[in-house]
Parts: structure tokens; sequence; C-alpha cells
């Protein structure tokens, strides 16, 4: 067994090793500049379009575009948040975070394609609710369904492991090591509340994750504030540390660059997933008269999970000091930089946050998996097998050794990148054409305001 982990954690370096990411990063640069810096003109927008109180009722759709927003918050605001952030500053020093912003930006164009392209190419399946997400853009926009068939592959499988095993593992592991309980007893409980979310369908998971998702980032954020507020005199050295070893005299000379920028490009990508072609899998549910109107609701995705969230994270490690020497790793490096600011509770604070992220992942990904294995099978009627699947796979991750999972999902987590991003390239002229006309519309409701 170790050797066949051995092994998928080689072919897992070649997945994600910098051809993909030069890809990725390329991808959103590419988009960034045809699509006229969108994620830089219009955030605003975008953000009073996704927090505002009058969402769109009347188009077609399943759910609210903030309810689509906070689904696809759901499964990408997890253990990257807390777990991916400290690793990438253990492996590529605190310069790393930088790489991770500057990655995050040109995400944002990447994640607005993705789902102006949901939008555009989904459909309806034989109960009227709607599917799309790459599978869909790639089989009827591309018009390579060979693509839109090896990204439902890829997917339906990965959700099984990043989007559920490893994730009820972190969460029964951390509550054993923080609070002493047993993990069947954690994995009975996150059992029932899977099941008690998902086998409701997208509507459920839309106004679970309306909820769960909003409440459980303010949490975290709050906890990162004060310790920002309390020790304010260190924020300040903190970014310059950040930024001195991103790009510094001593980085060059050190020859570490590239583990830097490398690290924090990978950990970036694996927390907000841009380029991946999770996230549309939800934007495509979302009510929506247009595609361009969904795709600046969910580029702020990227806003929150990477640029703010995993700053948090980032700049209080950084703050604390704690990530030299490499004794501390992973999470218990997170905890460990709270608990030098606010003692005994700053691990407890951390612990419940992983809690809150890595069962809100389980509940966003049991939908991606879903459409996948529904674009695979052709039909909807098999979905509850899936269903009751992926709840049975929460309770086997919370008391099981996960070492080849983790590594065969890590695997098909990547490999979903590589036909998507094929997608967003051979359509970037259709998001092009979709970005244009929902610039215009906009101009024409500043316009009707200011009329009235």
């Amino acid at each position: 067994m170790q050797g066949l982990t051995d092994l998928l954690n080689q072919i897992s370096g070649l997945v994600w090793g910098p051809p993909l990411l030069i890809l990725l990063v390329g991808t959103g640069i590419y988009l960034t500049f045809r699509l006229g810096m969108v994620q830089f003109a219009l955030t605003g927008y975008s953000l009073k379009l996704a927090f505002s109180r009058n969402q769109d009722k009347k188009s077609k759709g399943d759910i609210s575009h903030f309810q689509s927003l906070m689904t696809a918050m759901a499964a990408t605001v997890g253990t990257g948040n807390i777990v991916g952030v400290a690793t990438a500053v253990v492996l590529g020093g605190p310069g790393a975070i930088f790489w991770m912003w500057l990655s995050a930006i040109f995400g944002m164009a990447t994640k607005y394609a993705e789902a102006v392209l949901a939008v555009k190419y989904r459909v309806q399946d034989e109960d009227g609710e709607m599917s799309g997400g790459p599978m869909y853009y790639l089989e009827r926009g591309l018009k390579q369904k060979w693509l839109g068939v090896l990204f439902a592959l890829f997917g339906a499988i990965a959700a099984f492991g990043i989007g559920n095993m490893v994730q009820s593992n972190s969460v029964s592991d951390v509550v054993n090591d923080t609070f002493a309980i047993p993990t069947w007893v954690t994995g009975i409980a996150l059992t029932i509340f899977t099941a008690l979310v998902i086998l409701g369908g997208i509507k459920s998971i839309g106004k679970v994750t309306s909820i769960f998702v909003p409440f459980m980032a303010a949490f975290y954020l709050l906890a990162g504030l004060i310790v920002m507020i309390l020790n304010i005199d260190l924020v300040p050295s903190a970014f310059a540390t950040i930024f001195s070893l991103a790009f510094g005299n001593e980085a060059i000379a050190g020859g570490v660059i590239g583990a830097i920028i490398r690290y924090g490009v990978a950990r970036g990508v694996f927390s907000n997933e841009a380029g991946l072609g999770s996230a549309p899998i939800a934007a495509a549910a979302a009510k929506t008269d247009m595609p361009g109107r969904q795709g600046l609701v969910s580029m702020t995705q990227v806003l929150i999970d990477t640029l703010i969230i995993c700053s948090i994270t980032g700049v209080t490690i950084v703050m604390a000091g704690l990530y030299e020497g490499g004794d501390l790793q992973g999470g218990a490096l997170t905890s460990a930089s709270f608990e030098y600011f606010l003692g005994p509770v700053g691990p407890i604070l951390v612990t419940i946050g992983l809690i809150f992220f890595a069962s809100s992942t389980i509940i966003g990904w049991s939908y991606y998996g879903e459409k996948c294995f529904q674009y695979l099978v052709g039909t909807k009627k098999f979905n509850i097998y899936y269903r009751l699947l992926f709840v049975i796979a929460v309770m086997v991750g919370s008391v099981a050794a996960l070492d080849v999972v983790w590594a065969f999902s890590d695997v098909m987590n990547g490999l979903m990148a590589f036909p998507n991003l094929i997608g967003l390239l051979g359509l970037s002229g259709v998001v092009a054409y979709e970005t244009k006309r929902i610039r215009e519309k906009i101009k024409e409701e500043k316009a009707a305001d200011k009329a009235a």
C-alpha cells in the first residue's frame, strides 16, 4: 500500500508541477487583459450584486446569486485556508503569501469566465433544475464532448477524496487532538449533518450554505482581526517581511525565488480553485438574466477566500514567527501561531474554524460530484444513490487512514484543470462578448437610475 501511495504522490507532483501552475496563472493573465481587467473595473458592482437584498427571483435558475456564491464558497473555504497557507509559508517562506495574492488577482478573471460559460451553456434536466459547468461548455460550446466526459469523470472521483473523506478525516483528527472526542463520534455527527443537508438537493444546500458560510467566515475573520488589533504594532513589519521576501535580493541570491512562487501559486489555487472548474457547477444553478451578471458574482469568491480569509491566516503566522526551523507544519503551525497571541483559546478557535471550513467543503463538493456523475450517466434518477454513497464516505473518512485516498484524489483534482482550461481559452471569445453585453447593461441601468 505504501508503494502505491508513493507512486500516486509522484504522479501528483507531476500533475501539480510547473506546467499546470503556469497554465493556470497564464490563463488568468490572458483573460484579465482580454476582458478589459474586469476584476478591477467591476469589483464594487459585483460585491453589491452578490450581497444585495434584492436578489433576482424571476430569471431561470434554482437558487439566488447569493446562494450560488455561498455554495461555491462552502466548497472552496476549507482546509486550504488554514492548513494550505501554513504549508506555503513553511515550504516557500513568507514571500509565498505575496504570490498567493497575485495569483488570486488573476484568478478572479478565470473564475469570472468559468461562471459566464457555465450559465451560457447550462441545460435543464428532466425535473426542470439547472445543470452546468465545464462538462457542458466543453460539449455544447467547444464541441468536444470527450473533454467534458474526462472532466466529469475526474470531478466525480475527486469529490470523494478532497471534497469528502480528506475533509472528514481532518475534522475528526483535530477534534480528537483538541477535545479528546473519539473519531467515530465526530464521524457519526458529521455524517448525520451531511445527510440532512445534501439529501434535499441544491435548494437545501443553497439554504444551508447561505446561513452557514457567512457565519463561519465571520467567525474566523473576527478571530484574526482580534489578533491583529491587539498586536497592531506587528502588522506593518509582517507585511514588510512578506513583500521583501517575495522577490527581494535575499530570495534571488539564495536561489529560492522559484520555490517561493511555486508554493504561493499552488496553495492559492488549492484554496480558491480558480481554473479547476468546480465552482462554475454551482454558478450554473443561479437565477440570473445574463451570464455576465453571475460571472461578476462568482469572481468575488476568490476575493473573499484568498485575499481576505487566507490573508488572516498568513499574516498571523508571519507575525508569530514560528514558521522558522520547520518544527511546526500545516494546521499545527496555524494553531501555534494563534496560541502565541491568544493563549489556550487560540488552538480552540482554529479547531472550530477548521470544523466549519471542512464541513462546508463536504457540502459544496457533494453537489459538484453529483452533477459530474449525472452528466456521465445522462439522467438524474440515479443521483440519490450517489448522495447515499457520498454520505457513507464521510463516515469512512472520519475513521480510516487516507494516504492513498488523498494522493489519488489529489491527482484527480489536478487533472480536472486541464480540460477546463482548454475550454476557457477556446471559448474566451464568447466570454469577451458576454462581458461587453454586461458592461453595456450596467451602463443602461446606471443611466436609468440617474433619470429616475
